[in-house]
């Protein structure tokens, strides 16, 4: 079993950043994919970002060129993110996709 506790969010401008991190309860590293999703008011969850063990990422369309994720493989795992919008507004979860393990998420609102 691990735990994911994600921290970071808040309140940002549009154009702002802002970094996301998410803390496992033990080291990661024999979990290949961690992956960022998150869920707007009134929308459903969407895949945001995954990274594998050996730093491969990957993003949504929709964020590609302006979020970047990373982990040290031990037990952190972090989403940095630029030039947020208002459309980024939404609870960021940390997750486990092949353990189904989630964290409990942490709120991100970009406004002006």
């Amino acid at each position: 079993q691990v735990q994911l506790v994600e921290s970071g969010g808040g309140l940002v401008q549009p154009w702002d950043s802002l970094t996301l991190s998410c803390a496992a309860s033990r080291a990661i590293f024999d979990f290949d994919t961690m992956a960022w999703y998150r869920q707007a008011p009134g929308k459903q969850r969407e895949w945001v970002a995954s990274i594998t063990g050996g730093g491969i990422t990957t993003y949504a369309n929709s964020v590609a060129g302006r979020f970047s994720a990373s982990r040290d493989n031990a037990k952190m795992v972090y989403l940095h993110m630029h030039s947020l919008q208002p459309e980024d507004t939404a609870v960021y979860y940390c997750s486990i996709p092949t353990a189904n393990y989630w964290g409990q998420g942490t709120m991100v609102t970009v406004s002006s």
